[in-house]
């Protein structure tokens, strides 16, 4: 990131690579806010979005990731572009030449309005899908879900006294729908509801097994990379 920026642009000067939640809290609480941070949202520790509720970021961020779920998210904390990975030298410049448009006089005060609107922003998650089925639609709350899994192609939603529904949309676009901090996508398979986790245990190349209050057709495995944002949404 740091090369092709600076190909992009030699002039800009790095102040400051953070690795976890901690280092960055501790820097941002310590140090002058700097003109721009570009953040991935997948840290050591856990997720980026942790910072913002230890320390005030009043600059600008573009924030990267693999995962496009986190998109709505990232717009309600003073982000002005999202950078999914691999993160090419097109998309990179474009963002800059964003950045670089909203603080360039006299559109200095519309960023600082923008970011204002941004730091307001509270995103509607979905409560409800209607689930086809014969000549009705069927009401399903998403507080009744347990988890929603992909099957052989199929998605399938499970509730919390077990029954199961078919939903025909992507685990991407239905992970975009519900509230990141109810559900959290665990893997590529599966999304689990937070008031349906039973217990975690330990699992091989410190990876974890979430166990839930409802059957599953197979152990639900978070990977090493997301057990720390796994632990730090379970837990807030």
């Amino acid at each position: 990131m740091q090369s092709l920026v600076r190909e992009i642009n030699p002039e800009v000067e790095v102040v400051a690579t953070l690795q976890t939640i901690e280092e960055s809290v501790e820097w941002f609480g310590e140090n002058p806010m700097p003109d721009m941070v570009f953040m991935d949202i997948h840290l050591a520790d856990g997720s980026s979005f942790a910072i913002f509720e230890k320390v005030d970021i009043t600059c600008p961020i573009i924030f990267t990731t693999a995962y496009d779920e986190y998109a709505l998210k990232a717009f309600e904390v003073n982000s002005i572009d999202y950078l999914l990975k691999p993160i090419n030298k097109a998309d990179l410049e474009r963002a800059l030449n964003k950045y670089k448009s909203l603080t360039s006089s006299p559109n200095k005060t519309s960023l600082e309005g923008l970011l204002a609107q941004m730091g307001n922003l509270k995103k509607k998650y979905k409560t409800c899908f209607l689930i086809p089925e014969r000549d009705k639609l069927i009401p399903l709350a998403t507080n009744n879900i347990a988890y929603i899994f992909i099957d052989t192609k199929t998605v399938k939603a499970v509730t919390l006294d077990g029954h199961t529904y078919y939903l025909n949309q992507t685990l991407d676009d239905i992970m975009a729908q519900l509230d990141p901090e109810v559900f959290f996508r665990a893997n590529r398979q599966f999304i689990i509801a937070r008031n349906a986790v039973k217990d975690l245990a330990v699992w091989f190349g410190n990876k974890l097994a979430v166990n839930l209050t409802v059957p599953v057709p197979e152990k639900i495995i978070v990977s090493k990379a997301r057990v720390g944002e796994f632990k730090t949404w379970f837990a807030e």
